[in-house]
């Protein structure tokens, strides 16, 4: 599967949710769920993992607030988990990718993960981070060992941002063996990996595929993902995508569509006012794999525009992100 250029459509299960959460008068209702499936000869289905940060919002926001309900929406989507090294250490992190394919074994679905903790993580910008460059092949060895002793279906995105980054900090050289040395950790049979891709507002395709080109590893992997942590449409990402994989060698792809519901601002960092996209599995063609929610929807971009640290959980981004799928019905008329 590593090497694979075959088509696959993702078909993924909503889980069908229906939380009534009735407060003076008010019932607050998740309208979005069941399934969404494409006709293709090969589904999968992805899981909906439960040790989240949108779960663990739903359990303890206030009772019957917006901030539950947007919470318990989220929390039921099919989400991917982001494997960092400051919450999945070097002795742990395999722990958790074996529970996170338990999860999705349970569920007859895929597990879908994000490597996160290359060396010099983000440029020093708001997710700035990640392990020495030794402690990081053994990371990504201990994750790979733990995919490949799960044997359940795994989709990796690696190292969001890797390099499309890499130009402007200055390390592009540098990214080629970290990264090669994570492919070769990661790669087995049962995992399909996909490379940063930048996206359709970044890079032109010819630049990004030259960078790609540089890591030397397009031909070893499934393909790149494109618009990760970023809010262009779909429309956009799917012509950027072909224009991409055009130029790599029919690369396949997948698109982060967790907050592109109403498109981007041309701002990166906590934008205001955006949205979720549309479901994951609902967008694919004979280049695009499949769209997924890759960065998760309600944590924060960073310390810009109100938003907290990176990552940390902002009960006022999910609700504005769920106004159009979670409403407030008043019960009393």
């Amino acid at each position: 599967m590593k090497s694979s250029r075959r088509r696959r459509s993702i078909v993924v299960t909503l889980v069908v949710v229906l939380v009534l959460v009735i407060a003076g008068g008010a019932v607050w209702a998740l309208l979005r769920g069941g399934d969404v499936a494409a006709e293709e000869e090969e589904h999968i289905r992805v899981a909906v993992f439960t040790d989240t940060e949108a779960a663990r919002e739903a359990a303890n926001a206030p009772e019957d607030s917006p901030e539950q309900a947007a919470a318990a929406y989220l929390a039921a989507q099919p989400t991917a988990f982001w494997l960092v090294p400051e919450r999945d250490p070097i002795g742990e992190v395999g722990a958790r990718v074996t529970s996170l394919a338990q999860e999705a074994s349970d569920q007859g679905a895929t597990s879908t993960i994000v490597v996160y903790g290359l060396p010099g993580r983000d440029c020093g910008n708001f997710s700035a981070g990640g392990l020495s460059e030794a402690d990081y092949a053994t990371w990504t060895a201990e994750i790979g060992a733990a995919v490949r002793a799960s044997g359940i279906e795994t989709i990796i995105m690696l190292e969001p941002d890797s390099i499309a980054l890499a130009q402007e900090c200055g390390n592009l050289a540098e990214r080629a063996p970290q990264l090669q040395g994570a492919v070769t950790n990661l790669s087995a049979d049962n995992a399909d990996i996909y490379i940063d891709g930048g996206h359709s507002t970044w890079h032109s395709p010819d630049v990004m595929a030259g960078f790609i080109r540089e890591m030397g590893i397009i031909d070893q992997v499934r393909g790149f993902a494109t618009n990760v942590s970023n809010y262009n449409t779909d429309a956009d990402e799917v012509t950027y995508a072909r224009q991409l994989s055009g130029l790599l060698g029919g690369a396949n792809a997948v698109i982060d569509s967790a907050r592109n519901g109403v498109g981007s601002t041309g701002e990166w960092c906590n934008p205001p006012d955006r949205r979720v996209g549309s479901a994951p599995g609902t967008v694919h063609d004979d280049v695009v794999d499949t769209n997924l929610w890759i960065k998760v929807p309600g944590e924060s971009d960073g310390t810009c525009n109100g938003g907290p640290a990176a990552g940390a959980w902002w009960p006022q981004s999910a609700i504005v992100l769920t106004t159009d799928v979670v409403v407030v019905e008043n019960d009393d008329e």
